[in-house]
């Protein structure tokens, strides 16, 4: 049935935005959709107008999508994000709904799951997909303290996945709108928190947490 609802799509592709749309419109005929593909766009877009539900992609260009989500929560907390992602549920999933988030989904699987999340969503609830539960269930038989990326804030999270898919300094900087000498201040942080020497040691560290595939792909 064709409900009503207010909708921001933000992502950076024109492309996704349209398939995102294409698959909601099939459930929300009469919905109202919206576009924005940077960070700064996005909050302007839900400051300016009420929202029912964000869709929310991480790697945007600015803040990145992390940041604009802790600033949604902060200014808008009654705000539901689903944050649609290209990247594995075992990088960023757990991290996101920490932050606030009401679901995560994979764009390659973003059909039926992303329909569902979104009716949760408007429902007030969360969604959270089968293989994510297990995740989680998994997480909270571990020991308190985590695993050592726990400690990374997001941003340093963010650049030890570049860097350890095998990004450099340089390339991870232009994925994320920052400098060469920011990023490299970060990796020194985030090698002296997980207690590596270099990227190779950052790589299998990525890889037997399962951060990165053995290919070293994100």
């Amino acid at each position: 049935m064709a409900q009503k609802a207010r909708i921001l799509l933000v992502d950076d592709h024109y492309v996704v935005r349209q398939g995102l749309k294409t698959v909601l419109l099939e459930h929300y005929a009469d919905g109202v959709f919206g576009e924005a593909a940077t960070a700064q766009d996005a909050l302007v877009t839900i400051w300016n107008a009420p929202w029912d539900v964000v869709l929310l992609d991480i790697s945007i260009p600015g803040r990145g999508g992390l940041e604009v989500l802790k600033e949604i929560r902060k200014s808008r907390p009654k705000l539901p994000v689903i944050v649609v992602s290209m990247h594995p549920e075992e990088q960023f999933a757990i991290r996101v709904l920490k932050l606030g988030a009401c679901s995560y989904v994979r764009k390659d699987s973003a059909g039926q799951e992303l329909v569902k999340a979104v009716s949760a969503a408007l429902r007030g609830g969360k969604y959270i997909t089968t293989s994510l539960a297990e995740r989680l269930a998994s997480n909270l038989e571990q020991d308190q303290d985590g695993p050592k990326h726990e400690s990374l804030s997001d941003r340093e999270y963010q650049v030890m996945c570049l860097l350890a898919s095998g990004k450099t300094v340089k390339e991870a900087g232009a994925d994320l709108s920052l400098s060469v000498k920011t990023v490299s201040t970060y990796r020194s942080r985030i090698l002296e928190k997980l207690m590596l020497k270099n990227n190779s040691q950052l790589m299998r560290y990525a890889v037997r947490h399962a951060l990165v595939d053995v290919n070293g792909e994100l």
